[in-house]
C-alpha cells in the first residue's frame, strides 16, 4: 500500500510498512496492492474530495463528484466480477466475497454524499442523503460479516446487536435492520418520485455474494435476510419504529474500542476492510451528529440519527492503522473534530476533550508523515487551545509550504484568526485580504474582518495621530463596503450562508448611522466589530489573561465618554452587545460574580420588544447571554458531577436558548447549546 505522502507528508514507503501516496500527485495514488485500477481511481477521488472539503471550490467540487462517479463505478464492476468469478478475487476467512470492493464502493458514496451536501443545491444535498444511506446498509453489511466471524471464533462481546436492540426498542438485524435499504433497483422510498436521477443502475446486492465455504464465512443468506427483509421492513413498518443508525452500530464502536484487529488476523487487505469499515462508520455517524436541526427533516426521512459517541470510538479505533489512508483520513478526522468543533465549547465533561491522548496521536502522526501541513495545523490549534497564541502563530509560519493551495488557504486562514486574538489588527487585515486571493469561499467574511480591524487602528491612533488615523478610516471604509459585493452568491443547502446575512446587515445598520447622525461611516461603526467577531470564532478562550484584559480595554471603548460621546444615547442593542463582550471576559478571566452581574444587569434587563425596535438590530446577544450564565453556573458547580442545584440552574438557562426565537447565527451557538445539554445528560441533569 503506497503513501499519501503528499498531503499527510508520509515517508517513503518501506518493505514492511503499508503506507499512503502522495495525495498531491493523483495519479500516483493507490491504497491497496490490487493491480486494477479501481483503487487508482479511488485514490485520485480521495485527493479531489480533501480538495474540495478544504477548499469549497465550486470547481473543484464538480472534478471530485466525477472523480468519485468514476470510483463508484469502477467499484461496482470490480465487486461483480469478484461475485461471478470468486477464484480471481481476495480470499477471506472473514468478509464475503468482493468485501473490499464494497467497502471502496461505500467510500466513494460517502465522499461523494459529503461534496453533495456541500454543494449549493437543495436537490444535490437530497441525493446527498440518499447515497449515504446506501453507503452506510453496505457498510452495516461488512460489518455484521465481521461480528458473526469474531462469534464464530468465541471473541465477540456481549453488547451484540440483539442486546442493543432491545435496549433501544429497536429489531435485530435478522428481523429487518429497519434502515430503508435500497432494493436491486435502488428506487424504494423513491418510487413516487420524478426524478430518474435519484434511481440507480440494476445493483447485484452485496448481501447476497456467495459463500466461498471455508470456516467463518457467513452464509449468503444471512445476508440475503438483511438486505431483503430490510426493505421489506422498510416499506410496511411506520417511520415511528424504524430503528435509527446508531442503534444498529452501536456494536461495532464498542467492539472496534475493545478488540484490536490485529490480534485477529495480518491480512493486510482484511485489516484495510476492518479499518475502513471503521473510518466510515465512525464519519457517518459524527457526520449525523452534527446536522444542524432545521435539516433534522430531511433525515428523518431516510431514518438516520447520528450517534457522536460511537462515531468518534469508531474513529478512534480506526486511528490504530496510523499506516494506511484509513487510518491517516481518521486521525485526521479525530483532531480536527476535538480541535475544531468540541474546543469551541465550554460546558464539557473531561472525557470530551482527551487531551493527552490527542497529543499523543498528533506525536505519532508528526513522526510518521513529518513533511505535512495539515498535522502543523492541528498543532497549532492545539498550542491556541493552550492558550499559547504567539506559539501557534509561529508553528504555522515555519517549514516550507504545502504544495496544495487549499491546506496552504486553511493555514493562513488560522493564522489570521490567530493574529485577531492577539489584537494584531494590521496583520490579521492582511492576512485576511491574502485569503481573498487564495480561497474563494467566503470574501465577504474576509474584507469584513479587514476592515474591522481597521477600524480598531483608527480608534487606537484617532487622538494621537489624526494623519494615521485617516489612513485607517480609508482603508476601513474601503474593505467594509466591498462587503455586500461579495456576499450573497454561495449557498448551503440552498440556504445563503448565516455569515453573509449577518456581515450584510452590519454594513447597513453603520450607512444608515453615518446618515442619521451625520458623520463619517467609520464613527458610525458601533461596539468593536473585531471582539464581536472573535466571540463568533470562540477566540476568548484561547486568549490568556494579559490578551484577554486588552480584549476588555478594546470594548470599553465605546462607553469612555471621552472617546465615544454619543455612548450616553447610544441604542440599547449596542450597549447589550457591549455587556455580553464584557461578560464573556470577566467569566474568562475567573471572574465569575462580575460576569453573572454584568450579563444579568446590563444584557438581559432589556427586553425584546426594546431590542427589536433598534434599527437593523442586534439580536443575538440576550439568546447568548443565557448560554453564557449557564457556562457561569456550570463553572461554579465545578462541572460534571458537581453540586446539582447549580446544575439544574446551567440546564434551566440552557432551556431558554434552546426555546428562543430564530436569531443570527444561532446554528452557532446552537451546536454548543446542544453539546452542553449532552454533557449535562451524562451529569444526570435533566430537561428542567
Amino acid at each position: 500500500m503506497k503513501r499519501f505522502g503528499g498531503m499527510f507528508g508520509g515517508k517513503a514507503a518501506s518493505s514492511n510498512s503499508r503506507s499512503l501516496t502522495a495525495l498531491d500527485e493523483p495519479a500516483a495514488c493507490t491504497v491497496l496492492q490490487a493491480q486494477s485500477t479501481n483503487e487508482q481511481g479511488l485514490g485520485r477521488a480521495t485527493t479531489f474530495f480533501l480538495r474540495a472539503v478544504l477548499g469549497f471550490e465550486k470547481e473543484i467540487m464538480e472534478q471530485a463528484s466525477a472523480r468519485l462517479a468514476e470510483a463508484e463505478e469502477s467499484a461496482y464492476e470490480h465487486q461483480r466480477r469478484a461475485i461471478r468469478d470468486p477464484s480471481t478475487a481476495h480470499q477471506s476467512a472473514i468478509y464475503p466475497i468482493g468485501a473490499e470492493y464494497a467497502l471502496v464502493l461505500a467510500e466513494s458514496q460517502l465522499m461523494s454524499a459529503v461534496v453533495a451536501v456541500l454543494n449549493e443545491s437543495l436537490t444535490e444535498s437530497l441525493r446527498g442523503f440518499y447515497k449515504l444511506r446506501k453507503a452506510f446498509t453496505t457498510l452495516h453489511e461488512i460489518s455484521e460479516a465481521e461480528k458473526r466471524y469474531l462469534q464464530a471464533q468465541g471473541k465477540s462481546y456481549a453488547s451484540s446487536v440483539a442486546s442493543t436492540a432491545a435496549s433501544t426498542g429497536s429489531r435485530t438485524p435478522a428481523e429487518g435492520s429497519g434502515v430503508l435499504t435500497p432494493d436491486p433497483l435502488g428506487k424504494d422510498d423513491f418510487d413516487d418520485a420524478d426524478d430518474d436521477d435519484f434511481l440507480d443502475a440494476q445493483e447485484a446486492a452485496f448481501g447476497s455474494m456467495a459463500a466461498t465455504g471455508y470456516e467463518g464465512q457467513p452464509a449468503s443468506s444471512d445476508f440475503e435476510k438483511l438486505k431483503f427483509g430490510a426493505a421489506k421492513a422498510g416499506n410496511s413498518a411506520p417511520p415511528s419504529r424504524r430503528s435509527s443508525m446508531s442503534s444498529m452500530s452501536e456494536t461495532a464502536a464498542n467492539d472496534a474500542d475493545r478488540i484490536d484487529f490485529r490480534t485477529i488476523t495480518s491480512d493486510p487487505v482484511d485489516l484495510f476492510i476492518h479499518s475502513g469499515t471503521a473510518l466510515c462508520f465512525g464519519l457517518l455517524q459524527l457526520m449525523l451528529s452534527m446536522v444542524p436541526p432545521s435539516f433534522s427533516k430531511v433525515l428523518s426521512i431516510l431514518s438516520f440519527r447520528g450517534d457522536r459517541a460511537a462515531g468518534i470510538r469508531m474513529l478512534w479505533s480506526a486511528t490504530k492503522f496510523k499506516h494506511d489512508i484509513n487510518g491517516a483520513m481518521a486521525g485526521l478526522i479525530t483532531l480536527g473534530f476535538h480541535n475544531g468543533a468540541m474546543a469551541f465549547n465550554d460546558i464539557l465533561s473531561k472525557t470530551d476533550l482527551p487531551e493527552a491522548r490527542l497529543k499523543n496521536l498528533l506525536s505519532e502522526m508528526r513522526q510518521l508523515y513529518p513533511k505535512s501541513k495539515l498535522w502543523v495545523l492541528e498543532e497549532a490549534r492545539m498550542l491556541g487551545a493552550d492558550r499559547q497564541l504567539e506559539s501557534a502563530v509561529q508553528k504555522l509560519e515555519q517549514g516550507p509550504p504545502s504544495p496544495l493551495k487549499q491546506v496552504e488557504a486553511l493555514a493562513l486562514f488560522e493564522k489570521s484568526l490567530s493574529y485577531m486574538y492577539l489584537h494584531r489588527y494590521e496583520d490579521c487585515a492582511k492576512g485576511f485580504i491574502e485569503c481573498v486571493g487564495k480561497n474563494n469561499w467566503s470574501h465577504g467574511l474576509y474584507y469584513y474582518i479587514s476592515g474591522a480591524c481597521y477600524v480598531e487602528l483608527y480608534r487606537m491612533c484617532k487622538g494621537s495621530d489624526p494623519a494615521k488615523a485617516a489612513e485607517y478610516a480609508a482603508m476601513a471604509d474601503k474593505y467594509l463596503h466591498e462587503v455586500p459585493a461579495h456576499t450573497g452568491k454561495k449557498r448551503f443547502m440552498a440556504r445563503q450562508l448565516p455569515f453573509d446575512i449577518f456581515v450584510n446587515r452590519k454594513i447597513a445598520k453603520w450607512n444608515h448611522r453615518a446618515k442619521t447622525l451625520d458623520c463619517a461611516f467609520v464613527d458610525a461603526v458601533g461596539v468593536s466589530p473585531v471582539e464581536e467577531m472573535t466571540y463568533f470564532w470562540s477566540g476568548f478562550k484561547r486568549m490568556n489573561d494579559d490578551q484577554l484584559r486588552y480584549a476588555l480595554k478594546r470594548i470599553a471603548w465605546s462607553e469612555d465618554l471621552s472617546l465615544n460621546p454619543r455612548w450616553e444615547q447610544e441604542a440599547v442593542d449596542e450597549k447589550a452587545l457591549q455587556a455580553l463582550l464584557k461578560g464573556t471576559c470577566l467569566r474568562f478571566l475567573g471572574q465569575i460574580p462580575e460576569a453573572k452581574a454584568t450579563l444579568t444587569t446590563d444584557v438581559l434587563a432589556y427586553d425584546m420588544v426594546q431590542i427589536k425596535a433598534c434599527d437593523h438590530a442586534d439580536n443575538w446577544p440576550q439568546p447568548v447571554a443565557h448560554y453564557e450564565k449557564a457556562v457561569c453556573f456550570w463553572q461554579e458547580a465545578g462541572g460534571r458531577g458537581g453540586d446539582k442545584a447549580t446544575l439544574e440552574k446551567c440546564s434551566a438557562e440552557l432551556a431558554l436558548v434552546e426555546h428562543w426565537e430564530a436569531f443570527e447565527l444561532d446554528t452557532r451557538v446552537g451546536m454548543k447549546v446542544a453539546t452542553a445539554r449532552l454533557t449535562l445528560k451524562k451529569s444526570g441533569v435533566a430537561l428542567p
